[in-house]
């Protein structure tokens, strides 16, 4: 498949390099100056300049010009390419790098001088899934799952993991909808969400998945600062407590010192070079990998051969093992029983016969279990439920016979007790941050070789692969590891074990050391990510105070945006506690996933034209339920913390909104209403639509009879079937006359046109205007329909029948005068040629073609049109097919390659088809029809002249009831209203006018040998000769079609040959049975990016 790159580079020989995909618009006035350009305003949208492609050199263009068989096209190629040359320069384009500020920002002319960058070649193993795997496992895996096991049970652990794990499931779906409609560069999360929802939304989601991924970091850090004090150096700590109940403090103070050098020195490592980073990155994954393995290794090993790690228990308590050497109150020694160091432990020095003990000990029995059981020990029975605990309990298992007795405070610290009150919501929060983790292949969407294939897959696949490991990991900890071990949360029963590394084989270190390296790069992942992502927010420029973090180095390393990161990780690190901080965390990264998914189902439910996501197998209804599901998970974890996170959200929405948004307050609940909707028209003059919001909102002109009629009501079926019910649809008509005199006539018109609107299901506006010439009212509609920014940017308008046998012109001049006014007010035009033989509503199309001949390239709109239609139940069923040329200099194979990759990335399905059009000589069938034409129009020409005469010396007489009244589009012209001839017109002959007569019947016949020895001009020819070929072609590939898409080529420059180009127009639509002629509007409407 070849590769498609999608970010301009700018070329050194044309410093206005445009952008295929940015808001831009063309200036078509007939003059050959340069057009005004400008640069994108930081917003990723762009102010006037020319949507399409430009760089070519001027032998190029002369080239272009003057191709043959796209003479018709020729006075436009340099706003309107050939397809071949936009498909040539699609090559030159490269992927976004992360930290990018918008897809169409240009580079600089010195930033194209330098080396070409790799083309993206990761695939879904290396780029998605292993990316994924390494972000969703992690700290919480090791230290905290086998608690989470033995406080909750087996049966809710599995419900904890279910839910966490759905919610993400759920997510990644919404996620992989959004990330294959179009190409997502760097920013994953805060990308989708932004140019789905807008910049509030998007800067509000932003910031929270920025937290985030902050708090991240200090968890991962806190997590790795755990192991290092409690499993692998605890002669490392500095603080010690005084006495047992002070030994959590000591420990959250040795945390706090630790977690800021650490912290510091990982900062410095990122700020350094983020390539060692990403170096250590594969290292840090098979740590992963190789614990996790170790520990289903272990848990097989353990049916026949279980590890031995014997707990003591004082009567059902457990006691700390660490503190005394063998399991007895007594040990002999020699041949003398002596008192064991336990005893000492319990009781007050003395005799042996007459102890001063702690009453438990002496009342309950030391026994030795194994806290390893063993797969086939059944233990999973008792371990099926939970056992949830407060602050301070002492762990107990209740098989085991016990006294209940007194036992003394300064013994206190002899038992294995739980730090933190449990509970299922606590430990939902606890468990979550093991779930996220799935935006990792969204934001490395740049160095995928195809990521709308990789992201869904990579994703799903790791979420199902974590999902999968989280639950057997679950049922192995419930039938391997005895309940007191498991709600043992720092091994304090196992000799300061960590408790997940007593299952592994081949040894406790294989975890200790691979979950301590998988943390620390955990952590320096998140480092690194953070200030990216907060950069571009602050690249944006949506939240001014952030605007000094979008500065760095520079290579554009973040500087002050990790200096901010840095800052706030250290907060979460002077909390200290990883149980504090992993709710925190959740909250943040829930409310990230929520609104991915309220975004997935505000597109699907808003179906707008540029929601086209490859990936098919999303559905509004899960992505609510998913957004539910987060929320929900939210208040289950911490409802104080929840509300926290969504007060946070909502000030920066809010703060976002008031920046550019004025403050309007209604007065009842009119006046509300009222200012709603100005409040929104407001908001819609702010600017044109992003290029992915585009659709057609049609100015559809109607042409009524003279009993006020519709005359073409299929024009208004189209319109429905185009528009489904969305966007703005006016139609508007022309009623000749004098306001004052027609108002009635007006009212008539418009309810007759709003009574078929509601026959043909059009939702829209209907406006009627009266003037005294019909082109002056089409000229009015065209600028005055619309209020603010809810305004038409296509017009559709019906072919002028039957302009060819007329004599009057004003038909098709009115015609032609329209064409130009839509191409100045820079708006889109669609001819429907033959469209009585349209469809109605009522019809349904079980199969067929829908052809689109792409020649030029103006905007998209092509494109666009035919996937509008197919959302419509009359032609849902239709296959969508692409033509374009291939000239003689053309790489047509690579020509199809290309565009079959073009339509991938648009997300649209069709066949594809080059059609090669090999130079060849004018033929005589075309000279001889260009004769003709020019011939026709000579001798109108002449009978005009003539007829003009006559009129000039004939005395008229006035009868005004025998006025005629052309009260319908596409029959007015400059002169007045002709008013009917007299019966006898009474001549007045002088001497001149007399010998003029005569002159005129002896140069009759010469002005007739004149016309028969007409030559016809070359221009004329190649024009002739373009139409030709490309009809035959035409009507050769698509004749049995059920709608042709075509170029509609523009009017020339000179005005002379307005008649010609209504022929040329007939001769290439001819043969066939429906045509839509469409031009763009100078911008493009369709789009690769999501």
């Amino acid at each position: 498949m070849p590769h498609f790159t999608v970010v301009p580079v700018k070329d050194q020989a044309q410093a206005r390099y445009d952008s295929l995909e940015g808001i831009n618009w063309v200036d078509y006035r007939d003059t050959g100056q340069d057009q005004d350009t400008s640069s994108s305003d930081g917003h990723g949208n762009h102010k006037e300049d020319s949507p399409f492609l430009g760089g070519v050199d001027t032998a190029g263009k002369r080239s272009d010009f003057y191709d043959r068989n796209l003479a018709l096209f020729e006075e436009e190629l340099d706003i309107r390419p050939k397809v071949s040359s936009l498909l040539s320069r699609l090559v030159n384009y490269t992927n976004i790098t992360q930290g990018a500020k918008e897809h169409e920002e240009e580079e600089s002319a010195h930033s194209s001088r330098r080396k070409t960058p790799k083309s993206p070649n990761m695939g879904t193993l290396m780029g998605v899934y292993l990316p994924c795997l390494q972000n969703i496992f992690g700290v919480i895996l090791f230290l905290r799952l086998t608690w989470i096991v033995g406080v909750a049970g087996v049966m809710q652990s599995l419900l904890i993991v279910l839910m966490c794990c759905s919610c993400t499931m759920l997510t990644a779906i919404s996620m992989s909808a959004i990330a294959t409609n179009g190409v997502v560069p760097a920013g994953g999360s805060y990308f989708m969400i932004s140019r789905s929802l807008g910049p509030e939304f998007g800067g509000a989601v932003g910031l929270c998945f920025y937290l985030g991924t902050t708090f991240a970091s200090a968890m991962y850090i806190l997590g790795a600062i755990e192991i290092f004090l409690k499993y692998l150096l605890p002669q490392a700590a500095i603080f010690h407590a005084t006495d047992p109940r002070g030994a959590d403090g000591a420990m959250l103070n040795n945390m706090r010192v630790y977690g800021s050098i650490c912290l510091s020195l990982m900062a410095v490592v990122v700020f350094v070079g983020v390539k060692y980073v990403n170096k250590l990155a594969s290292l840090f994954l098979a740590c992963v990998i190789i614990s996790i393995v170790s520990i289903y290794a272990g848990a097989i090993k353990s049916m026949t051969h279980p590890p031995e790690f014997p707990i003591c228990m004082l009567g059902n308590r457990t006691l700390v093992r660490d503190r005394f050497d063998v399991c007895s109150k007594t040990v002999l020694m020699g041949n003398m029983t002596v008192p064991s160091q336990l005893w000492h432990r319990f009781c007050v020095p003395g005799n042996m016969s007459s102890p001063q003990c702690d009453d438990y000990f002496l009342q309950n029995n030391l026994t030795e279990i194994q806290g390893i059981p063993g797969l086939g020990s059944g233990i999973i029975r008792e371990n099926m439920w939970g056992d949830y605990l407060q602050k301070g309990d002492i762990l107990e298992k209740p098989g085991l016979l016990s006294v209940d007795a007194h036992t003394a405070i300064e013994n206190f610290g002899m038992y294995v007790s739980a730090d933190i009150a449990t509970s299922f919501t606590v430990l939902v929060g606890i468990f979550f941050p093991s779930a996220t983790g799935i935006m990792a292949g969204s934001n490395r969407s740049g160095d995928l070789r195809d990521a709308q294939k990789s992201i869904p897959v990579g994703t799903i696949l790791a979420i199902t692969t974590t999902s999968l490991v989280y639950i057997s990991s679950v049922v192995l900890f419930g039938s391997c590891i005895e309940g007191v071990v498991l709600r043992d949360k720092f091994g304090d029963a196992v000799r300061k074990n960590l408790v997940v590394g007593t299952l592994s084989w081949p040894s406790p270190w294989v975890i200790v050391i691979g979950s301590f390296f998988s943390t620390v790069g955990a952590g320096l992942q998140s480092l690194t990510g953070a200030p990216r992502l907060l950069q571009a927010i602050a690249k944006d420029n949506i939240i001014p105070f952030l605007r000094v973090f979008g500065h760095g180095k520079t290579n554009g390393e973040p500087t002050w945006a990790l200096l901010l990161t840095g800052l706030i990780a250290e907060l979460g690190i002077l909390i200290a506690s990883l149980d504090m901080v992993a709710p925190i965390l959740s909250m943040f990264f829930l409310m990230c996933y929520l609104f991915v998914n309220l975004a997935c189902a505000v597109q699907t439910l808003l179906r707008t034209p540029n929601w086209r996501p490859r990936f098919k197998y999303y559905h509004w209804a899960l992505s609510f339920l998913g957004m539910s599901m987060c929320l929900a998970l939210m208040f289950i974890s911490s409802w104080y913390y929840a509300i926290v996170a969504m007060g946070i959200a909502g000030m920066i929405y809010k703060y976002i909104e008031y920046q550019g948004a004025e403050k309007e307050w209604g007065d009842g609940i009119r006046g509300l209403s009222l200012s709603a909707a100005r409040y929104a028209l407001l908001r819609l003059e702010v600017g044109p639509p992003h290029t992915k919001n585009w659709r057609p909102q049609l100015l559809v002109l109607l042409k009524l009879d003279e009993d006020l009629h519709v005359k073409y009501p299929r024009l208004l079926t189209f319109a429905s079937q185009l528009k489904a019910g969305k966007g703005l649809t006016i139609v508007g008509c022309v009623i000749q006359g004098n306001f004052l005199d027609s108002y009635g006539e007006m009212q008539a018109a418009e309810q007759a046109i709003k009574n078929m609107m509601e026959i043909e299901r059009v939702k829209g506006f209907c406006q009627v205007v009266v003037a005294s010439k019909v082109r002056e009212g089409v000229v009015h509609l065209i600028q005055s329909c619309g209020l603010g920014g809810m305004k038409h940017n296509t017009v559709v308008m019906g072919w002028p029948y039957g302009w060819r046998q007329s004599e009057d012109p004003r038909a098709w001049k009115t015609f032609i005068n329209t064409v130009r006014c839509t191409t100045a007010a820079h708006l889109a035009l669609m001819v429907p040629k033959n469209v009585s033989f349209y469809p109605s509503n009522h019809e349904r199309f079980a199969d067929g073609n829908i052809d689109v001949w792409w020649i030029v390239h103006d905007g998209g709109m092509l494109m666009l049109l035919p996937f509008l239609l197919k959302q419509h139940k009359v032609w849902r069923k239709c296959k969508m097919r692409i033509f374009t040329v291939a000239q003689m200099d053309d790489n047509s194979i690579q020509m199809k390659k290309d565009l079959a990759m073009f339509l991938y990335q648009l997300r649209i399905e069709a066949e594809v088809e080059v059609v090669e059009m090999h130079d060849s000589d004018i033929s005589a069938y075309t000279y001889e029809r260009t004769l003709m034409m020019e011939q026709r129009s000579q001798m109108l020409r002449q009978m005009r002249l003539s007829s003009a005469e006559r009129q000039r010396e004939a005395q008229l007489v006035k009868d005004r009831h025998s006025l005629v009244r052309m009260g319908s589009l596409y029959s007015d012209e400059e002169e007045e209203v002709l008013e009917a001839p007299p019966e006898k017109v009474h001549m007045t002959w002088t001497r001149e006018r007399c010998e003029a007569e005569k002159t005129n019947k002896r140069n009759a016949p010469e002005n007739f040998r004149e016309l028969m020895s007409l030559k016809p001009d070359q221009s004329n020819v190649r024009r002739m000769h373009t139409a030709v070929k490309l009809n035959e072609v035409i009507v050769n590939r698509s004749h049995d079609a059920r709608l042709v898409l075509l170029n509609m080529p523009g009017p020339p420059r000179n005005t002379e040959g307005d008649e010609n180009y209504m022929e040329f127009l007939e001769v290439l639509t001819e043969g066939l049975e429906r045509v839509l002629l469409v031009r763009g509007g100078g911008r493009e409407v369709i789009t690769i990016y999501s």
